[in-house]
């Protein structure tokens, strides 16, 4: 049985494949020395795997296959967020599903959760909640049924309140001007003496 019903997964498939080309892609790389080495695992086995991925929730050592290593997976998903192409998708995606059953964007829910780091990076920082162990904060804006509309990374240690205003600030870069007077709903963490909105944005 799949893991998602195809009615789903393959609309979200033509539009990632218009977006990375798939068809100009060739089937051995261009650059080896002899013209060959191991084929090019297809760009639909490794989004297969992806999906499968954020189903399960697991990592991609565990999803692994004789024809996908996790180390494919990796890598071609570096090269498709170095193009931005994640973005453009959500981009895509949003404007689907505000078309066929419309965005709540009257009431906005932004929050953080902190994640594991074990490789560090640029936005791994001492996690509060983890022994000062590296890690990461996802500050994430949803519409007012719990769709994900953006998300900031940001390191452990930072504090939610500076957060607020790039969150909400990428909903607008991916979906136009927000309403005038949305609802927004914060926890405690936001209520403090840091400012919130340190550089105004014009969009807000």
């Amino acid at each position: 049985m799949p893991l998602l019903p195809a009615s789903l997964t393959e609309p979200l498939w033509v539009e990632f494949a218009a977006l990375i080309g798939v068809d100009e892609r060739p089937e051995f790389s261009s650059t080896h020395p002899w013209g060959c080495h191991r084929r090019r695992v297809p760009d639909r086995v490794v989004f297969d795997h992806v999906i499968a991925a954020l189903v399960h929730g697991t990592g991609y050592e565990r999803l692994a296959s004789p024809g996908c290593s996790d180390r494919t997976i990796r890598r071609r998903l570096k090269q498709w967020a170095e193009a931005g192409l994640g973005q453009q998708l959500l981009r895509l995606a949003l404007a689907a599903f505000d078309q066929m059953i419309g965005l709540n964007l009257d009431d906005l829910s932004v929050d953080g959760a902190i994640t594991k780091a074990p490789c560090g990076g640029e936005v791994a920082g001492r996690s509060p909640v983890d022994r000062g162990k590296q890690g990461t904060k996802r500050s994430v804006a949803t519409d007012g049924d719990g769709i994900p509309l953006h998300m900031v990374a940001a390191r452990a240690n930072d504090h939610d309140s500076p957060l607020l205003e790039p969150t909400l600030a990428g909903i607008c870069d991916m979906i136009g001007p927000l309403p005038d007077q949305p609802n927004m709903h914060l926890d405690r963490g936001y209520d403090s003496g840091l400012d919130p909105r340190p550089a105004r944005d014009p969009r807000l």
